[in-house]
């Protein structure tokens, strides 16, 4: 459903916000270990996010990546940062004119899958399931 960059952006992001809570900043390296992502693509996700403002950077030798503790990040802007909001509001077949007055073949049942991935979305923060991943109930990685 999300691109394979988004799908390694919102895993990073959970584990540097998992390691902000903990006052740590992690460096591409572990970020790509902890999320199973190749370290160049990692980087230039990072990179993305950090200048949109959905991490913050700092350099230095205690530097890295990380997160306000009171951040209130939803998963749906960092999909709206790597893969913009078509998945939102755009047609499943591609279809440029999609509309309710003018539907694609599976308009109103992807209208159902839609809302419940936006609501999904914009109603997790990534604080709160980064304190899952911490907890143990949820993961990152096997």
């Amino acid at each position: 459903m999300f691109s394979k960059a988004c799908e390694y952006g919102i895993r990073s992001v959970l584990f540097i916000a998992e390691q902000s809570e903990q006052d740590k900043r992690s460096n591409v390296t572990e970020i790509s270990k902890a999320v199973d992502s190749p370290e160049p693509f990692t980087a230039k996700i990072c990179q993305q996010m950090a200048r949109s403002g959905i991490i913050l950077s700092k350099k230095g030798p205690k530097g890295g990546f990380y997160i306000e503790k009171d951040s209130k990040l939803t998963l749906a802007d960092i999909v709206s940062c790597i893969d913009g909001d078509k998945i939102f509001n755009g047609c499943c077949l591609g279809l440029q004119f999609c509309s309710s007055e003018n539907p694609c073949p599976v308009h109103d049942e992807y209208l159902v899958i839609r809302e419940g991935l936006t609501s999904m979305c914009e109603n997790n923060t990534v604080i709160e399931l980064a304190s899952k991943i911490r907890s143990g109930e949820t993961f990152l990685k096997m």
